[in-house]
């Protein structure tokens, strides 16, 4: 849906678009990238907006579903698999260029650029979505029934929301996961910015966990530093102790490297010192 500028940074403006084959309820999600938790997490959210979760999902065939095809033989992403599993609907991607198999959701988005995001107007993007909400919350969910006039999108979707599956008692974990190392600096790179951790883990591993809107780094199961997400470009995010613990801790070496080069000068000041500190 075009791009966006947060800061420096030019960001991609994504839709995520889900349709319920036979109420033609929309869902729709905004995000700032196309990646795999961005994918997975607008799943989850139609599945809460809907109360349910859908026997089949047909999708295009993007690398967030299917990693190779041949003909009807299908490689799947086996993070798309685990996920279908926790939520057991069947993942049913569509025949490569059959855009008839999937057209009641390219219908809903030519629907969605011309009637919702044409001339929209927004902050950023959680403005966005909550104007989109709104928007298939309310008008969109009030429209005639394209399958009979006689009825609304709400109507046959009072129908349909019963023959859904149930939510799982848990969500599954759909937020970004990957291992970083740290360098002589206290600080994290993650997309494009830096975010602070304890000086007390400058070269080891850590574990990154981000959500839409947070960044988490993780060692083991603690949690070392919790930050709003940055989506702007060469940004260091910190938290005030992360930087005053490092300057507390720079300050106690430049005292220690100036008793060091005394008593080096002068050996008995070793003496004399501890004697004063008694």
């Amino acid at each position: 849906m075009g791009y966006v500028m947060v800061g420096k940074a030019k960001r991609p403006l994504m839709a995520f678009v889900m349709v319920l084959s036979y109420s033609r309820r929309i869902f729709l999600h905004f995000s700032l990238n196309a990646q795999m938790d961005s994918f997975l997490r607008g799943h989850v959210l139609a599945f809460e907006a809907w109360g349910g979760v859908p026997w089949v999902i047909l999708s295009d065939n993007l690398k967030s579903a299917v990693l190779e095809r041949m003909g009807d033989a299908i490689r799947f992403n086996p993070q798309y698999l685990a996920f279908a599993a926790h939520y057991r609907f069947e993942p049913r991607p569509v025949a490569v260029a059959r855009g008839n198999e999937k057209g009641r959701v390219e219908r809903s988005i030519r629907y969605i650029r011309d009637n919702f995001f044409a001339a929209r107007v927004f902050t950023d993007v959680a403005d966005l979505n909550a104007q989109a909400k709104a928007w298939t919350d309310g008008p969109a969910f009030t429209r005639p029934w394209p399958e009979g006039v006689q009825l609304t999108v709400a109507q046959a979707f009072e129908t349909e929301q019963p023959k859904l599956m149930a939510l799982p008692l848990d969500s599954y974990p759909v937020d970004a996961r990957l291992e970083v190392s740290v360098a002589k600096t206290p600080y994290v790179r993650f997309d494009l910015n830096n975010y602070s951790i304890p000086h007390t883990h400058v070269q080891r591993t850590v574990t990154v966990l981000a959500s839409a809107d947070r960044v988490r780094v993780l060692d083991g199961e603690a949690v070392l530093a919790d930050h709003v997400r940055c989506y702007d470009k060469g940004v260091q995010v910190e938290i005030a102790a992360h930087v005053e613990d490092l300057v507390q801790q720079k300050r106690g070496a430049r005292q220690h490297r100036g008793m060091s080069r005394l008593t080096q000068s002068v050996p008995a000041m070793a003496d004399l010192l501890s004697s004063a500190a008694a």
